[in-house]
C-alpha cells in the first residue's frame, strides 16, 4: 500500500511547496498539501495545527515545517497518525525524501580520543581536574598528563588519584621511567611512550603501554616492541608516530600503512597534533583527513593535543570526525551528507532560495515587517514598501526608512551584518537565527516545542 503523506504549510510557501513536490517525479508515496491558515509557515504553531487541521487527517504521515514549533508526540496522540517535522528549507526537501539520512546515526564510534594537558606538571591538582572535566565533556575518553623534562612533578600521584575519583581514565605521558612508574602505581591505565629497550616499565602495572619506535621511523624495532609485548603478555598499542608536512609526513604515513599492513590485529594510535597544531588552516578539515585515514587503517586511538589558540576545538572536532567516519564506513559511503559539524566556515548549499524566489515572495508580501534572505546575488531586504538587494549590509540602511526608530534598526543593523557575513563566506542564513559554525562552537539549546520569547529589541519597542 502506497504511503499518504500531508504536508501542512503557510500562504507564501504554498505555491514553492506544490511546485517542490511535482519536482520530485515519480516518488514511493503520494501526496497532498494542506493551507493551514497562516502567512509564513513556520509561524504555525501547535494551537493553530489542532484547531484547523481537519479529521480524520486522511495521510499516514503529516510533515511539519522544520522550524515549527510544536510537540510532535502530543499531535500524534490527538490525530492518531505520526507527525515529523521535515528540513529546514523547501531546498532540502528532495534530499529530504530522495537522498539519504533522515534517520541519521552519529550516536556511534570507534575511536578512543586521548586528549593531552601538555603542562601538566605546572599545573595545581585542581587545575588539572577542571581542565580535565572540560576535555571529558568536550569529548575526550582518556586524559594524558603530559610531564615536562626537568620540571618536577611532585603532585602527579594526587593529580591521577583526583582524576580517576571523579571517573575520568588518566594516562602518563613522560621520557622519565620513574614518573611513568608512579603513575601507573596511581591509577594510570596507560604509559606513553615506550619502546623496545624500555618495555619492562610497564611489566606487573597493569597499565597499557603505547610503543613508539627505539629510533625515529624505525619500524623493525616498533614490530620487535609489540612482539615482546605480545610474549609477555601485555596488551600495548603501536604509535608509529605522525611527522609534520615537509618534515617527514608522507614518509610516517606509509609508516602507518606498513604497521597495519604486517599487524593486522594490532591496536594503534596516532597523534595528530603535529598537523592540527602545525599547519596554518583551519584544523576541522585537517581533523576530518587524518580522522579518515585512521578510519581506513583500523587506527582506534587517536592522541590530540590543543596548545595554539586556532585548535581551540580539536577535540570536538575529533570527536564528530569519528562519528562521521564510523557511519560512512558503515554505508559502505562516502563520509559526506552526515551533518553539517565539520562544515564550519562553508555550507554545502548555502542559498536554498534564488533571486526568482525571493521576487515572488516580495511580491505576496502586504505588510511592514521586513524578511532577510540571501541568494547568489546578494542580501536581499523586503516588506510592501519596496526589495532592495545589496552586497554591502551598510548601503541597505538609507532605503529601509528607520531613520527614528533605534530599535528596529539596531535589530535590521545586526541581522544585515549577519546576513552578509553568511553571503560572503557561502554559508546558509536565516532571518532570527544564529548562523551554523558546526562543532566551532556550542549551539544552544532550542527546545521546538515552544515559542521562543520575544526578543532584545521587540521587548524595547513594546
Amino acid at each position: 500500500m502506497v504511503e499518504r503523506v500531508l504536508f501542512l504549510t503557510g500562504h507564501l510557501a504554498h505555491a514553492r511547496l506544490e511546485r517542490t513536490l511535482a519536482g520530485l517525479g515519480r516518488t514511493d508515496f503520494d501526496w497532498a498539501i494542506v493551507d493551514i491558515g497562516v502567512k509564513v509557515a513556520a509561524l504555525m504553531t501547535e494551537a493553530i495545527i489542532r484547531r484547523r487541521l481537519s479529521r480524520p487527517v486522511g495521510a499516514d504521515r503529516v510533515v511539519l515545517p522544520g522550524r515549527c514549533r510544536a510537540d510532535l508526540g502530543r499531535l500524534a496522540a490527538e490525530f492518531g497518525v505520526p507527525f515529523v517535522r521535515g528540513p529546514e528549507e523547501l531546498y532540502d526537501l528532495p534530499a529530504y525524501f530522495g537522498g539519504r539520512r533522515r534517520d541519521l546515526d552519529l550516536s556511534r564510534h570507534d575511536m578512543r580520543i586521548f586528549a593531552e594537558i601538555v603542562d601538566a606538571s605546572t599545573l595545581g591538582v585542581d587545575a588539572i581536574l577542571a581542565r580535565a572535566v572540560r576535555m571529558r565533556e568536550a569529548g575526550a575518553d582518556v586524559i594524558d598528563l603530559g610531564c615536562l623534562p626537568d620540571t618536577p612533578f611532585r603532585h602527579l600521584e594526587d593529580a591521577v588519584r583526583e582524576l580517576t575519583s571523579a571517573g575520568l581514565r588518566v594516562s602518563v605521558d613522560s621520557g622519565d621511567a620513574d614518573e611513568l612508574r608512579r603513575g601507573a602505581g596511581a591509577g594510570a591505565g596507560f604509559m606513553l611512550s615506550l619502546n623496545e629497550a624500555t618495555l619492562d616499565i610497564a611489566s606487573d602495572t597493569g597499565a597499557t603501554p603505547i610503543l613508539v619506535p627505539a629510533r625515529h621511523g624505525d619500524v623493525p624495532s616498533l614490530l620487535r616492541a609489540a612482539e615482546a609485548a605480545e610474549r609477555r603478555g601485555i596488551a600495548a598499542i603501536l604509535d608509529p608516530v605522525l611527522d609534520p608536512i615537509h618534515f617527514g609526513f608522507m614518509a610516517s604515513l606509509s609508516r602507518y600503512a606498513e604497521v597495519r599492513r604486517r599487524l593486522p590485529a594490532a591496536e594503534i594510535l596516532m597523534g595528530t597534533g603535529n598537523l592540527t597544531e602545525l599547519t596554518d588552516a583551519d584544523s576541522g578539515g585537517v581533523t576530518a583527513a587524518l580522522v579518515g585515514i585512521c578510519s581506513e587503517l583500523a587506527i582506534r586511538n587517536l592522541l590530540i593535543v590543543q596548545v595554539s589558540p586556532h585548535t581551540r576545538r580539536t577535540i570536538q572536532e575529533h570527536d564528530a570526525a569519528r562519528r562521521i567516519m564510523f557511519a560512512a564506513r558503515a554505508d559502505a559511503s562516502l563520509p559526506k551528507s552526515y551533518g553539517g559539524a565539520l562544515l564550519q566556515l562553508h555550507d554545502r548549499s548555502p542559498f536554498p532560495s534564488t533571486a526568482g524566489d525571493i521576487a515572488e515572495l516580495a511580491a505576496a508580501v502586504a505588510d511592514a515587517g521586513f524578511r532577510i534572505e540571501t541568494a547568489e546575488d546578494g542580501i536581499h531586504v523586503y516588506n510592501r514598501d519596496g526589495h532592495h538587494v545589496a552586497a554591502d549590509a551598510f548601503s541597505l540602511f538609507s532605503r529601509l526608512g528607520v531613520d527614528h526608530d533605534g530599535p528596529h534598526a539596531f535589530y535590521l543593523g545586526a541581522e544585515l551584518m549577519k546576513a552578509e557575513i553568511a553571503w560572503r563566506l557561502g554559508k546558509r542564513y536565516v532571518q532570527d537565527e544564529p548562523l551554523g559554525w558546526g562543532c566551532a562552537t556550542d549551539a544552544a539549546p532550542d527546545d521546538l516545542t515552544r515559542l521562543r520569547e520575544a526578543g532584545h529589541t521587540l521587548r524595547r519597542r513594546g
